[in-house]
């Protein structure tokens, strides 16, 4: 799962590397990124990739709460993910990603070599508010120890394919995600005696 994830200024300036960014105010300097907040995501406009401000997370058929996160390996099963899934892929550019255990200890994930992950998701329309949603899949090595869950991720270089190739995009939802780096500032020890 991935209920919280940040934006840091080495995010940002790598960003800029890879995306034209039209408005430099639409990328705030480090900051956390909560469920249901505006973020910025990368889509697809006019056949091109653009820097889009979204809102995080799908209103709830009830109208009570917000669903921010669909397993990759039935995404496509459920009528309210599939035709987002098809037709409306996004990337969520990240510093990094929170996750906590059982014992609520937080943890922080990054990729140790580059200051940005790349977070496969998809998109709707609801209103006239864009939202999206980030792709979850079973924990790697890296994450299992804190969490059974975590953000589908993609390479820089997967970016384009992911986007605009549908094909890719269903390869790419059975792809395992490469370790990551864990910190974690507290973490209970078990004795043994």
């Amino acid at each position: 799962m991935c209920g919280r994830y940040f934006v840091s200024d080495e995010m940002v300036r790598e960003l800029e590397r890879v995306v034209k960014i039209p408005d430099p105010g639409l990328v705030t300097e480090r900051a956390d990124v909560y469920p249901s907040q505006k973020a910025i995501v990368l889509a697809e406009r006019c056949r091109d990739i653009r820097l889009e401000p979204m809102s995080w997370g799908f209103p709830r058929f009830t109208g009570k709460g917000l669903i921010i996160n669909a397993r990759a390996e039935s995404a496509l099963e459920s009528a309210m993910f599939r035709d987002s899934l098809l037709r409306r892929r996004c990337v969520i550019p990240a510093g990094g990603f929170y996750e906590w255990n059982r014992a609520h200890e937080m943890a922080t994930f990054t990729d140790g070599n580059t200051p940005i992950l790349y977070m496969a998701g998809f998109y709707n329309t609801f209103g006239s508010d864009q939202r999206f949603v980030i792709l979850t899949t079973e924990a790697n090595a890296s994450v299992s120890p804190v969490h059974v869950r975590m953000p589908l991720i993609l390479s820089e270089s997967d970016i384009r394919s992911w986007i605009f190739d549908e094909e890719f995009a269903r390869q790419a939802l059975l792809k395992t995600p490469a370790p990551l780096v864990r910190t974690q500032a507290y973490e209970q020890q078990t004795m043994v005696l």
